[in-house]
């Protein structure tokens, strides 16, 4: 009996991490829907181009680098091992270089609707690259109502004429690929270590990602700073993109990641391409269909299905 109920506070307490955590990520899938509709404001499209796309990838780590070097110098910080440096930069080829970079390629060639559609497909490659590199395991039924939410987002994609696949869909495959390993490796170093080291803290993992990339990202995105004239909209979706999807974001995203595990909460970016939809109406001025409502709400109940059915620990230890 008193087995039993010592084990109550423990209960009380993991669940309270992760609905911590589950409110944390559904933040930064907040930020994160502007990112599209942000990306596409700062590099307007083929026919009506503004910032250069390659300044919108590079130029955006830039800036959030400074902001990040700032912050640490002004926390404190301690310095990461030399183990982490080495986690740091395999984040950074995914959320500093390659879904940037990727993203704002594609989004010149397609509308955000489009590259929304196909970004619904992160939420499961996170899941499945997390599944592999940080052993978590989950009940079948979690993956099948993965697979489900992930088949009601391609639903939408032939809904809307987007099933066949165009020279950008393969850079939004590409994106959602590095952004998912990305998530992944900046996740694990919020974890506790399999060498007993002490686990970094959410922040200041995307910040040290950002401040290592910084002798690469400053001197492109000076080499790449645009020369024509863009409009102050575009300028202000290059700054967007740069203090919110590049950092601040990633506060959230990263802390819920580790409070309600990798599993669980990465399935709440399957709102993101609904919310990159309802957002792109204000933003760019792009038509809404009624069914996007429809589809958004079923893709809700999935969601909510995979949080129940999720049996990995809140945080599991990276391997060694």
């Amino acid at each position: 009996m008193t087995t039993s109920a010592s084990t109550l506070p423990a209960d009380a307490a993991r669940l309270s991490a992760e609905t911590r955590g589950w409110w944390l990520g559904l933040l930064g899938v907040a930020v994160f829907a502007l990112t599209i509709p942000m990306t596409r404001l700062a590099s307007g499209s083929v026919d009506a181009p503004q910032l250069p796309a390659v300044f919108v990838a590079i130029g955006r780590a830039a800036l959030a680098g400074l902001l990040a070097a700032a912050w640490l110098l002004a926390t404190r910080a301690p310095r990461p091992s030399a183990a982490q440096w080495r986690g740091l930069a395999l984040t950074a080829i995914g959320v500093v270089f390659g879904f940037p970079l990727c993203l704002g390629l594609a989004v010149q060639r397609v509308d955000a609707a489009h590259a929304a559609v196909v970004s619904g497909l992160l939420p499961i490659a996170t899941a499945a690259i997390g599944a592999v590199v940080l052993r978590q395991r989950a009940a079948p039924a979690f993956w099948a109502c993965a697979l489900a939410g992930t088949a009601l987002v391609l639903a939408y994609a032939a809904w809307q004429g987007g099933a066949r696949l165009q020279p950008a869909d393969g850079l939004l495959l590409l994106a959602v690929l590095l952004g998912g390993h990305g998530y992944v490796m900046g996740a694990r170093l919020s974890a506790p270590q399999g060498d007993g080291s002490p686990p970094m803290a959410p922040q200041q993992v995307i910040s040290w990602v950002l401040v290592l990339c910084l002798p690469v990202t400053l001197p492109l995105a000076l080499w790449t700073w645009p020369t024509a004239p863009a409009s102050a909209a575009a300028w202000g979706g290059f700054l967007y993109v740069s203090v919110f999807s590049m950092w601040l974001g990633f506060f959230a995203w990263y802390r819920g990641l580790q409070l309600g595990g990798m599993l669980r909460v990465s399935q709440i970016q399957l709102l993101q391409p609904f919310g990159a939809m309802l957002l792109a109406v204000p933003v760019l001025g792009e038509p809404l269909q009624p069914l996007t409502v429809a589809f958004a709400g079923v893709v809700m109940v999935a969601v909510a299905a995979t949080r129940r059915l999720a049996h990995a620990p809140a945080s599991a230890p990276a391997p060694r």
